[in-house]
């Protein structure tokens, strides 16, 4: 009996379809906003205790290490700056936080909290605490952990992509489809 000769490798892996790519970015859209429903949702309940809402808690929880001006909490949250600065404004109005000079920028004051501030955020902790441990004890810990780099990576790679074509490349018929609102592609079929 002749010996098997090797098994041929393809020269490269085959290129995923252009409709796989879109259903899994539909699917990824669909579920990172569903995922960001229900963060809002917890963070709600766990900043209730505080007397905060989420976006404040959120927003405090960005300034603890150090003071940052509102365009910086704006990007590391990935939200609009007016939408922090609104919320900044109504934390400093409470006492929960105040505005100080910036050594670098004379106009754009940096944000920090204050002891009642800090205070509130403590309140939150044992609440965050818990269910970061459920949440750990659910997935894994080594799971867990792959989650946020994976989301991490998206992320990046997402900004590094910039923003979207308006229409995209010729659809197997040989049409450029559509955009439609969750990243995928109508092609009116």
């Amino acid at each position: 009996m002749p010996e098997p000769g090797p098994v041929p490798v393809p020269a490269s892996a085959p290129e995923p379809s252009v409709r796989a790519c879109r259903d899994l970015l539909s699917r990824t859209a669909l579920g990172v906003f569903r995922l960001n429903g229900r963060f809002l949702a917890v963070s709600e309940e766990l900043a209730r205790p505080a007397g905060l809402t989420a976006a404040r808690g959120q927003v405090l929880g960005a300034v603890l290490r150090e003071p940052l001006p509102v365009a910086g909490i704006a990007r590391v949250m990935g939200i609009t700056r007016q939408s922090v600065q609104r919320v900044a404004d109504l934390l400093a109005a409470d006492g929960l936080a105040e505005y100080v000079p910036n050594p670098a920028h004379r106009r754009a004051k940096l944000l920090r909290p204050t002891e009642e501030g800090r205070a509130a955020i403590t309140r939150i902790a044992p609440g965050h605490a818990a269910l970061a441990g459920r949440l750990a004890e659910e997935l894994g810990e080594e799971a867990f952990a792959e989650t946020v780099r994976t989301l991490e990576r998206l992320s990046a790679a997402l900004d590094a992509l910039g923003p979207p074509d308006v229409v995209g490349p010729p659809d197997v018929d040989g049409a450029p489809d559509a955009v439609d609102g969750l990243g995928a592609r109508e092609t009116g079929r």
